[in-house]
């Protein structure tokens, strides 16, 4: 296999999938509307076809163009994106659907690929577009790369929990990061006990990659760090990362109350834990980085980018007023 279609491409996961193909020399295509800034525009080991992802026309089209040996398919928000994907790209080596750990249904603790039973997805939820509607979406999409297997198309599923690392546009991670690199003190949800495993981008991007070239079709891999810390481990390796002192004020939900806060006002907070096992996919080969070196990239990154992530949490104003009310 050595030609690569990467449909997405420019933004975050994406973007890391097209750098760990072109430095694995795959010859490397991008597929998409142009709708953000190409940051390979002037790489001339990266080349960009122009379509909408949702118009069988411009697939097929795209497919006439490369006649790729791999697809990887990083925006394929609805079951029918896949299932006309699967379809058009029948014939290539591989093709690789990014799915998601919500696509999981039950909380189970760890969730396993051939056990973790997969949300249910109505016809209303597989074409609406909302929060709500994403694992369902995220969960009949796999459904619909093991249907393509059934018919004898090399596809596969890769599942990857909550992303975090350099270029990431949702500024969930950011949020913490701005926190820990600049204020004195901050609120932690729960005594930061939280534990939602996250899935550092390079390893997804490789994960990616390896189960393009090793993996079995209709199989699901999933995706995470190999470690997961809680909420309260990661804001000390960004402590140690960012060489800051910070003091962490605990915080429980009966006092977020009072300031008309919740536990899950908080990026990275979760009700109940979410892990997934990831010894399938390290069977093929794969491995993750180690936290401290996947954090400093993305604090380095975080300090150049300009994203703070302050709106996808409580009000710094009102987040002092707490802890001024828990420590005085």
């Amino acid at each position: 296999m050595d030609r690569v279609l990467i449909i997405g491409g420019t933004r975050f996961i994406g973007r890391h999938t097209v750098s760990e193909f072109r430095d694995a020399d795959y010859d490397v295509t991008i597929f998409n509307r142009g709708s953000h800034a190409n940051p390979f525009a002037d790489d001339p080991d990266v080349t960009r076809v122009e379509g909408n992802r949702r118009d069988r026309d411009d697939l097929v089209a795209a497919y006439d163009a490369v006649h790729p040996d791999v697809v990887v398919d990083c925006v394929a928000y609805f079951p029918e994106d896949v299932r006309v994907a699967t379809d058009v790209f029948a014939e290539v080596d591989a093709y690789v659907y990014v799915s998601s750990g919500a696509a999981y249904g039950e909380e189970r603790v760890p969730k396993r690929e051939d056990e973790t039973p997969l949300a249910d997805c109505s016809d209303e939820q597989a074409t609406t577009d909302s929060a709500a509607t994403y694992g369902p979406r995220k969960a009949e999409g796999d459904r619909e790369v093991f249907a393509a297997a059934e018919e004898g198309v090399r596809a596969m599923s890769v599942r990857p929990t909550v992303v975090y690392g350099p270029h990431d546009y949702t500024e969930r991670f950011a949020y913490w990061v701005d926190r820990v690199d600049v204020e004195d003190r901050i609120l932690v949800p729960g005594d930061g006990l939280s534990l939602w495993q996250m899935a550092y981008v390079e390893d997804v991007a490789s994960a990616l990659r390896v189960v393009a070239e090793e993996g079995i079709a209709g199989e699901a891999y999933n995706v995470g760090d190999e470690h997961a810390p809680m909420l309260g481990g990661w804001i000390d390796l960004l402590t140690e990362t960012c060489e800051t002192s910070v003091e962490t004020v605990g915080v429980s939900a009966r006092e977020l109350a009072r300031d008309g806060l919740e536990p899950q006002d908080f990026p990275m907070y979760r009700g109940s834990p979410h892990l997934l096992t990831t010894e399938k996919l390290s069977s093929l080969g794969w491995s993750s980085t180690p936290q401290r070196v996947g954090l400093q990239r993305t604090v380095a990154e975080h300090r150049e980018n300009g994203r703070t992530g302050r709106e996808y949490g409580p009000d710094r104003e009102v987040e002092e007023a707490v802890i001024g009310r828990l420590t005085e």
